[in-house]
């Protein structure tokens, strides 16, 4: 079968003609692909230059990792693991300042909570006319998404260092700083949703002398709900990360906190708020999952 095709391909035949330049378009592709290639290898030998990850170096700084982790480690005993704040060795010493952790914590959370609001409003203004498919025109297509980029493009830490300045020290600086990033990051998210719309329902809205805003409205909105849901209770999640690293520059909740007890080595306190932030994700984690099922259903596998 193979000397058929290769005979074929020898004389001027459509099928000669076809299979000639199937044989171009695999050398071509070919081509392009060692030619990427080797312009991946390049970046990736640069980037390792240029970062210095090198296997000696993370060799030598692997133990200083394991050092200071075992730094941080409460140090429990058995004996006195239920005793009181007094009492070296129990859980009450390791959380002596528990009752000021929790009103930190808290104030992260609704940080967290009302930049993710904030944030989730700005990405709906914006995604809309920011999808290729629903902009009006071309020049509002990249206007919006201009901006959405810049806004996930800066780091929070940044904007969260400008509106200290701004503002001052406290939570209004981390909720605008993390409110704007979010809008440039749930914009993008919610936009490539808006792509992949059925344009039935909008057609059908036009057609009825519907205007733009009715076509979003009642022909777009219904079907995209449900994943705008799901990627803004994910971006919450990240949101509270997100509270806990800007503190570090003045902006209010848990960070604050957390970069005190780093640079004065307290070493169990480190451990302490780590392990609330990391539960507080958790607990969100599990409310979320519940939540967008309640939306976008559980699906049932046999």
């Amino acid at each position: 079968m193979t000397s058929e095709i290769l005979a074929a391909s020898a004389v001027d035949t459509p099928v000669g003609r076809f299979e000639r330049h199937r044989a171009e378009l695999a050398a071509r592709r070919r081509r392009a692909t060692l030619v990427y290639a080797m312009l991946f290898l390049a970046a990736l030998a640069g980037s390792v230059y240029i970062s210095n990850f090198f296997p000696d170096r993370l060799a030598a700084g692997a133990p200083k990792v394991g050092d200071y982790l075992y730094e941080i480690l409460p140090v429990l005993s058995a004996e006195h693991l239920f005793a009181d704040t007094k009492t070296e060795g129990s859980l009450a010493y390791w959380y002596f300042n528990l009752p000021k952790y929790a009103q930190l914590l808290l104030e992260t959370v609704n940080m967290a909570l009302f930049a993710t609001i904030l944030g989730t409003f700005g990405g709906f203004i914006m995604c809309f006319p920011a999808s290729h498919n629903l902009a009006p025109n071309s020049w509002v297509y990249q206007g919006f998404r201009r901006v959405m980029e810049f806004c996930r493009a800066v780091p929070e830490v940044i904007f969260a260092i400008l509106f200290v300045w701004a503002v001052g020290v406290g939570p209004l600086a981390g909720i605008l700083a993390i409110a704007i990033h979010s809008s440039g990051a749930l914009g993008k998210l919610f936009s490539e949703v808006n792509e992949n719309v059925d344009h039935k329902p909008m057609d059908g809205i036009r057609a009825s002398g519907g205007s733009w805003f009715g076509e979003i409205r009642y022909g777009v909105v219904p079907q995209v709900l449900p994943n705008f849901v799901s990627y803004a209770l994910l971006r919450f999640e990240i949101n509270i990360r997100a509270s806990s690293i800007i503190g570090f520059v003045g902006a209010g909740g848990v960070g604050q906190e957390l970069y005190y007890v780093i640079n004065f080595n307290f070493y169990e306190e480190v451990s302490a708020l780590v392990l609330m932030v990391v539960a507080t994700v958790t607990c969100v984690d599990l409310l979320s999952a519940r939540i967008r099922h309640r939306f976008i259903g559980r699906e049932q596998l046999a």
